[in-house]
């Protein structure tokens, strides 16, 4: 049976889950977008799509962000706020974990100080109620990121547009339609690790 995933609860307690760059400044910023030319790693939004944490390396990554986002929580708050995301009732994971498991990573997080998780780099970011639709958010990033040159940095931005942004799943064809280009030169310009990646971002959905 699939949950659905219990957001209120988190909101309630005032849970930090999203955060912009706070030291990474925008090389543009409109009302509807920031965007950064040489990309930021400080840009968190978790649950921002319908996907479930699937592993507990995902799951341990969710809890280092939240313990590093929510940093004036007591310990014992935190470990409340773990056990809640692991209970596969509350519709954030698909697994159950054993008590003893969830116990050592949650102080394993706690032992690791806050420091900011590894995280994505991305380059376009998009506004909550920027009033923009699929296509008006392609043009955009067409715009921003696509260039006559199209190399691997570009078609990564795009893969990570795709599938956090858009939260769909990565193809050719729609990272050729953002850098607006063929197909062949996507399939030309992606290397072994490029193609592992686009594996593992859609095995997220």
């Amino acid at each position: 049976m699939s949950h659905d995933r219990n957001l209120k609860w988190l909101n309630d307690r005032r849970v930090i889950y999203r955060r912009d760059p706070i030291t990474d400044i925008p090389t543009i910023e409109t009302d509807q977008y920031k965007y950064y030319e040489d990309g930021t790693h400080e840009a968190y939004c978790l649950f921002n799509s319908k996907a479930k944490i699937t592993t507990y390396k995902s799951l341990k990554w969710h809890l280092l962000v939240l313990y590093y986002l929510n940093e004036k929580l007591l310990d014992l708050e935190f470990a409340s706020i773990c056990h809640f995301l692991a209970d596969k009732n509350n519709g954030f994971v698909t697994f159950f974990i054993k008590s003893k498991v969830l116990h050592e990573m949650i102080k394993d997080v706690i032992n690791q100080g806050g420091d900011p998780p590894k995280n994505k780099l991305r380059k376009v970011i998009f506004k909550p109620y920027s009033g923009l639709d699929l296509s008006g958010k392609l043009k955009i990033v067409g715009k921003l990121i696509g260039r006559s040159r199209i190399d691997n940095g570009m078609i990564y931005d795009a893969m990570l547009y795709i599938r956090y942004d858009l939260k769909q799943k990565v193809t050719i064809s729609k990272i050729a339609k953002i850098l607006g280009c063929s197909t062949r030169t996507i399939y030309r310009n992606m290397d072994s690790y490029l193609k592992i990646e686009k594996h593992t971002l859609n095995e997220e959905i």
